[in-house]
This record gives C-alpha cells, structure tokens and sequence, in this order.
C-alpha cells in the first residue's frame, strides 16, 4: 500500500470488480481511445482475470499493479502500475489511467510521483519508462509535468487494436 497526495495505491481485491468495471465503461471515450482493454463491453469478469494477472506479477515480483483510490480508499480513481520489469538492468515501464470523472485533478502525476518514489526507493531500480501513444497529449502533460525527460518519438512501438503506432517515451531517473 502506498500513500501519496491524498490517494491510496493498492493492489486490486475481488471485490473492486463492480466499481473497477463501472470505472472502465465511464472512460471509453478517454481512456478507451488509447488502451484497447477499455471498451464498452467490459464486464466483472474481465476485471477479476486483470486482478489475477495483478497479483500473479505481485508474488513474481514482476510487476506492481494498484488501484488509485481516494485516500479514505472509499473511490476508485484508476490505476497505475510498474510493470515489464527488467531486474537485469533495473528499469521497468510506469503506466496509469485515470477514470473520466477523476481526470483533469492531478491524480495521474501524483501517481507518477509515489510510484517512482516506489520504484527508485523500495525496488532499486535505476530507470523508469512511460511510454504514451503520439496524440495522447493528456498522458504526455502528465510525463512533463512528472519531470520525465522525453528522450525520442519510437516507431511502431506500441499496438493499439493491431496498428502499430509511434510512441514517446519518457524516462525519469533517481
């Protein structure tokens, strides 16, 4: 559990399923633009295979995936992760979403701010990537606005609905 901000980071449990899924189907025209996982057809189930995949990386020390909830843990907020970790060269990737009626409060950077504090403090690692999609110009404000450095625009580097598109990738260090 991480605390930041006023926002409590968790992992997910099984019954966050409801509000999780609720949270998904608000975001479509938002978050679902840019993450394929996000559509209108979302249901309880998907959310429970996401929070088995959330854990299995938890106990493989793998990834670190959380829900953002109000810091009263009462409203779930989105979620954000440290995930494709590679101990080798101690650098993973950051990434978050914030649900549409949450956007817009600084949730995200707040999150981009615990998490690497997380990352550099708790797991050693000496590099983190947020990676985001050209054209998604809200997630690449809150890279900037982390204090992540652009380090160059990637060709091909992510699929979204099986197009490969360019990507910025941003990087923060200790």
């Amino acid at each position: 559990m991480i605390t930041c901000q006023g926002l409590l980071l968790r992992p997910f449990e099984d019954h966050d399923a409801g509000v999780f899924t609720r949270a998904v189907r608000e975001s479509v025209e938002t978050v679902g633009r840019w993450m394929p996982w996000c559509h209108a057809d979302y249901t309880d189930q998907d959310a429970l295979d996401w929070f088995a995949i959330c854990r299995q990386g938890l106990e493989a020390h793998t990834a670190y995936e959380f829900g953002i909830f109000s810091e009263d843990g009462t409203e779930l907020l989105g979620g954000a992760g440290l995930n494709q970790i590679n101990k080798q060269h101690a650098i993973c990737n950051l990434g978050y979403w914030v649900r549409s009626s949450s956007q817009r409060q600084h949730v995200a950077s707040r999150c981009v701010q615990a998490l690497s504090r997380y990352a550099f403090d708790s797991l050693a690692l000496h590099r983190l990537e947020i990676v985001v999609a050209v054209g998604n110009g809200p997630s690449e404000g809150v890279a900037r606005k982390s204090g992540a450095l652009l380090e160059c625009v990637a060709r091909n580097r992510l699929l979204i609905r099986g197009v490969s598109v360019p990507a910025s990738v941003f990087s923060l260090v200790p």
